[in-house]
């Protein structure tokens, strides 16, 4: 498996990945599958600060997408980003998610990022599973959040320290510079 930057090229297999995960699950809480060119303009977007890695399986296609987006707008939150992963259905178990993970949180400590936070939609205890494994602890529950598939849903957040807090940090994080 290579794990390697997302390129806007990768927007119809992100958006083939994603679409079934927003039409028939409450792991997104997205309604309407958002199409190839709108896809194209969130990993754009994205890049312009931020990581967004893909995963290729042995035959070179796309198996999975991990992304980091800013975890609150005020200044003070700066150092603290919201991860995200998704795995195509037929690549879930196969180590997929926690490759991306291998990448993304290191690259994440690396721009000076402090933080890690995930929400996961519940019950989803291959993500519980994923996020735990790679050292997210449990922080709480948002109860009846959102409604979907005709029925309240819950959200669980987990957090992940990606570099020490003692003191002050020395500098904001660096914008991500994806490679050429």
């Amino acid at each position: 498996m290579k794990v390697r930057t997302a390129i806007p090229d990768d927007a119809a297999a992100i958006a083939a990945i994603y679409a079934p995960i927003v039409r028939h699950t409450a792991i997104s809480f997205e309604t309407e599958p958002p199409s190839e060119a709108e896809m194209r303009e969130r990993i754009e977007k994205t890049l312009a600060s931020l990581p967004w890695l893909v995963a290729e399986d042995a035959a070179g296609e796309v198996a999975g997408y991990a992304y980091a987006s800013r975890h609150r707008e005020r200044a003070a939150y700066q150092w603290s980003v919201d991860v995200t992963v998704y795995v195509r259905d037929d690549a879930r178990g196969q180590g997929v998610g926690r490759a991306l993970y291998e990448h993304l949180l290191p690259l994440l400590a690396a721009l000076g990022y402090h933080q890690a936070f995930a929400g996961i939609a519940l019950p989803n205890a291959g993500s519980v599973a994923l996020h735990e494994a790679a050292g997210f602890a449990a922080l709480g529950v948002y109860r009846r959040v959102g409604f979907k598939l005709g029925q309240w849903r819950d959200v669980g957040w987990w957090q992940k320290a990606l570099r020490p807090t003692d003191g002050a940090p020395p500098t904001a994080p660096h914008p991500f510079s994806a490679p050429r």
